[in-house]
This record gives C-alpha cells, structure tokens and sequence, in this order.
C-alpha cells in the first residue's frame, strides 16, 4: 500500500498496544514502525531493474522478519531510548504487529508480497484492494485525528481506533467478498462466449472496490475484462491479447528473463521492437484498459534488447497518462455502471 496508509495503520497498532501507557507517543512510534518494511527500497540502486523486483517486499516482508525484525527492533529501541514506561515485551509486540500488519495488507494487493521468504520468492496476493484507496485510508485517518486530541486515559480513545481498525479490515473482507462475485461473472461471461478458460486474476481497480477486471489465460493468449457492481448488465466485452510467448524463446537461458516471468506469474505477452522485445506485465493490465481502448499502454513492460557483448538489457517503463477532469469523471462514470 502507499506510505500513507502504512503510517496510519502502523500508528493504530501501536495505540492498540501501548497507546494507554504513551498516549500520542504511540501513534508516533506506531507510524515510525509501519513503514520500516519499506525501507528496502533504499537499496534499489544496488540492484537491475529485474534484481529490485525480487528483492522489494522479499526479506522485509517476510513473516520471518517479523519475528526476527521485531526482535531486532525491539532491542535497539529499548538500548537506545531506555524507555521508562514500555518493556522490552512492549516494544516487541509493538514491532512486531506493525511489520505483520503491513505486510498483511500489502498481501491484499496485486504487488503481493514474499511472505515464506527465504523458503521461496512466491509473491503472494489477493488481488482485494488497490495500492492507493482512499475509502479504506481517510476514515482511518479522520479517526486517528480525532484521537490526537483525546488523553490517553480517555476511554473513547481506544474505542475510536478500534473501530478505525475494525472498520479498515471490514473493508479488506468486503474486497474479498465483492471479489468473489465478480470473478464468477467474468467466469460465467468467458464460458458463455466459448472461451475455455485455464486460470484466472480477478483484481480490483484503482480508489475502489466496485469496479473490477479479469486477466484470463487461454491457450491462445489472454481476455481482458471490466465489471461493476453497478453495471445493469453482466455482459463483458473482453479484449484479446495473444501471448506470443515464443519471442521469448531465444532468451530463456537468460537469469533475468526468467526471473520476470517468475514476477508475472506467468501473466505476460510479447511484443517485437525493432532492437528487441517487448514484455507486458498483464497482471496490471492497461492503464485507461476499462475504456476499451485495445491500443493503450500497459502500466508496466519491460524492454529487453540483446547487447553488443552478448548480454540483454533489461529496462523496465511504468507508464502513467495524465489525467484530467474528463478522465476523471469517464472513470467514475465506469465505476458507477456506465459502459
């Protein structure tokens, strides 16, 4: 998820542990803790391009760092700031529950996260809930705004962040929920217009959970497809993607190469350049896709062009179209049923 949120539950968490001994202190320390996680990226330009892929969310996110990270964490905080009111079992708790609930959250994602790490870098993913929402994030927030302002001995104030807590998570099980119907649509849908279906990402789009779209893989390639809740029908006019997947062959000795395809999940097409080839990550689908638009631009591809010295450069473009009132409100006008 965004820092934001990250920030917001980690504070919540740890005004759930420790909030009536540190008041504030703990949104404070809550929202330092829950974006620890994140700090891989520092090591981003360490890495290829293929190499940061595998390596964020991996080890930080793991749920082996949230028994050693909180352990590790724990110990330097209580050495260093000696803290008076909070025991070592505090700090640890406090730690440890904000790693876990971040990296649980990240989970509901479509990035996923590495969470058997170092077992195996399987990202796992649920697909649930987008990377920024602002219908699970600013309810939180309101609510931990309001908090600031209570003593910490007043007893609305534990009552306010759990409700904040439950109301957060109640929006991730209605993901799941809506998800669900959704996905047996696109199923119903795909089998009605003779697709013969393999397997399936059912995801949800960007600021919501109402309006969802469906990679679907076929022997031939892939079908593309948006639904809302709202819509007055179930029909879905799918886009085909061919796979193309034997551009690739020549590559598939390379480290990298393979690695993508690991990253993908096996979700991905192939595209000719003229110095190369082009793969598409169709786990993130197009950026303006639910326009129907079979000529947009995937949100992530990655350029792979063969070098003088024998090696593939491996370059990955993350595309973002501006958007303007008109975008905006085609989108909204989509999320609310209109085809």
């Amino acid at each position: 998820m965004d820092s934001l949120t990250q920030i917001v539950l980690g504070a919540a968490t740890a005004e759930a542990v420790v909030g009536r001994k540190i008041g504030n202190k703990a949104l404070l320390f809550g929202a330092i803790a829950g974006t620890i996680p994140d700090l891989d990226v520092l090591a981003s330009p360490l890495f290829s391009d293929v190499g940061e892929l595998i390596f964020h969310r991996s080890f930080s996110h793991s749920l082996l760092f949230v028994i050693f990270g909180g352990w590790f964490f724990a110990y330097a905080s209580w050495k260093v700031f000696k803290w008076e009111k909070l025991s070592f079992k505090d700090l640890f708790l406090v730690f440890s529950f904000c790693f876990l609930t971040h990296i649980l959250l990240d989970t509901c994602t479509t990035w996923g996260t590495q969470l058997l790490w170092p077992f195996t870098s399987y990202g796992y993913a649920l697909y649930n809930v987008s990377v920024v929402d602002p219908f699970y994030t600013v309810p939180f927030l309101l609510l931990l705004i309001i908090i600031l302002f209570l003593n910490k001995t007043n007893p609305w104030r534990s009552r306010l962040n759990w409700l904040g807590i439950i109301l957060s998570t109640s929006y991730l099980f209605a993901g799941l929920f809506l998800q669900s119907k959704a996905s047996s649509i696109f199923k119903e849908q795909l089998e009605k217009q003779g697709i013969q279906l393999e397997e399936m990402i059912t995801k949800t789009t960007p600021f919501n959970i109402i309006l969802w779209s469906c990679s679907a893989k076929t022997s031939k390639g892939y079908y593309t497809g948006f639904y809302s809740l709202f819509d007055k029908d179930n029909k879905i006019d799918f886009a085909f993607e061919p796979a193309n997947k034997q551009l690739l062959e020549p590559y598939l000795d390379n480290t990298e190469v393979r690695t993508l395809i690991k990253v993908t999940k096996g979700y991905y097409s192939v595209e000719t350049m003229d110095d190369g080839i082009l793969m598409n990550d169709l786990r993130f689908g197009k950026f303006n896709g639910w326009q129907g638009n079979k000529n947009g631009e995937y949100v992530f591809k990655y350029t792979i062009t063969p070098l003088e010295n024998g090696d593939l450069g491996i370059k990955q473009i993350s595309y973002r179209k501006p958007v303007d009132k008109t975008y905006v409100k085609a989108y909204i006008d989509r999320i609310s049923g209109v085809k």
